[in-house]
């Protein structure tokens, strides 16, 4: 009975600093761990998630650009990326020609997305191969026109088309996407980078991290929910050097390390 009193005693004297030890960790040092402090206000609690046109969620806003509408579009000329056409009987014709024909097509169109209301301001490819069929592409809102750099900042949804298919919606052409658009992000951000028409990259927070996503055409999609986003030259002017990325918190690299892994397996 005493050593059981004594063990009792000792566990009630202990409660009060267990106690304020979780309260310390769970709601001050773990919290302050995972958040960040977002570069820019003005994109916070925005449904960073595309729709099409009949209102069905899309693909995730993955990626971010900082810049005018001329630095955008020089930036992705340089990098070799092309404007995608509209949408017409003549393009949709062309596409089809391009993948029974294997023949290229450069500019071939994407379907429209919307973002908050509105169809997207501007979309671009970047061939994989010589059809239409294989390409990176991406779609861009215009969502500051003034940003905490007092610079313009655009939002995009960026994916990797890995084939064509029809519409289930509409039966119109369109694109099935692969399911790591991780990857894609990636390699669009690092291209720009790596072309040196970057400045400073930095990560904000997106949809969180989705294991079994589905875009408009039921396609899937996996992604460890994040943005990154990337200050871009004047107007096509290339920097001396590659631009290094600001990291974020420690456990979201963790978070992050493990959806790098599982991409990797695809």
């Amino acid at each position: 009975m005493n050593i059981g009193l004594k063990f009792r005693n000792r566990y009630i004297a202990a409660l009060p600093t267990v106690i304020v030890c979780y309260f310390v960790v769970s709601y001050l040092i773990l919290p302050a761990t995972w958040s960040r402090i977002e570069h820019d206000p003005g994109l916070a609690k925005r449904t960073f998630l595309t729709a099409n046109a009949q209102g069905i969620p899309g693909g995730p806003i993955n990626v971010g650009l900082i810049g005018t509408r001329e630095d955008v579009v020089s930036a992705f000329q340089v990098a070799a990326w092309y404007p995608a056409d509209p949408i017409t009987l003549r393009t949709s014709l062309e596409i089809i020609g391009s993948v029974v024909l294997d023949r290229p097509y450069k500019a071939a169109p994407v379907s429209p997305l919307f973002f908050e209301g509105r169809r997207e301001d501007l979309a671009f490819e970047k061939p994989h191969g010589v059809s239409a069929d294989r390409r990176q592409h991406v779609r861009l809102w215009l969502v500051l026109s003034s940003g905490a750099d007092a610079s313009p900042v655009w939002l995009g949804s960026a994916s990797f088309d890995s084939g064509v298919t029809l519409s289930r919606d509409t039966g119109q052409v369109t694109h099935k996407i692969a399911p790591n658009i991780d990857q894609a992000r990636n390699q669009l951000i690092d291209g720009l980078n790596q072309a040196q028409l970057v400045k400073g990259i930095f990560q904000m927070r997106g949809i969180g991290p989705t294991l079994n996503g589905r875009n408009g055409e039921g396609d899937p999609y996996h992604t460890d929910g994040e943005i990154w986003l990337a200050q871009l030259v004047r107007q096509g002017e290339r920097t001396d050097k590659v631009a290094g990325r600001q990291p974020p918190p420690a456990l979201i690299q963790m978070k992050d390390a493990v959806f790098s892994l599982r991409s990797s397996n695809d």
